[in-house]
């Protein structure tokens, strides 16, 4: 039991420990891997029937969307940002059936849209990375 806790506390320190030192390119690559880690362990939850359990991580899957799309900026991002809100509440919308259903497909199917989304965000992990080092340096005025 106690190394249990023990590895449980390391994995927060080691999360807690890449939050800081991410860019916000990292820190959004963070929050899709967040949602698809709620969404394996809530097909399993399903699987067993553990159905409060199975709550709480397509909750905390929610959660994680409502704040990308909080993160939206819907002026500087065009049709993408309109686009990803879209996206965003139809996930929200499966995945609360998910939950009331019990529906590993509806999980499964939100899963697939988090993985293309995080294929694509991940593509241009190189450019942001310029574009954050350059936005971080002092200008020479």
């Amino acid at each position: 039991m106690n190394m249990s806790k023990g590895a449980q506390q390391y994995a927060k320190v080691n999360r807690s420990t890449a939050v800081e030192d991410a860019n916000p390119h990292q820190l959004i690559q963070m929050l899709y891997q967040g949602i698809l880690d709620s969404l394996q362990q809530a097909l399993g939850l399903i699987e067993r029937k553990d159905f409060e359990a199975k709550g709480k991580a397509i909750g905390r899957a929610i959660t994680i969307v409502g704040g990308l799309q909080g993160f939206l900026d819907h002026e500087k991002g065009g049709e993408i940002a309109k686009n990803l809100d879209g996206l965003y509440d139809y996930m929200t919308v499966r995945l609360y059936e998910a939950s009331r259903e019990n529906s590993q497909d509806k999980v499964r199917e939100v899963i697939e849209l988090v993985r293309e989304i995080k294929a694509g965000w991940d593509g241009i992990s190189d450019e942001a990375k310029r574009i954050f080092v350059e936005a971080s340096q002092p200008s020479a005025e």
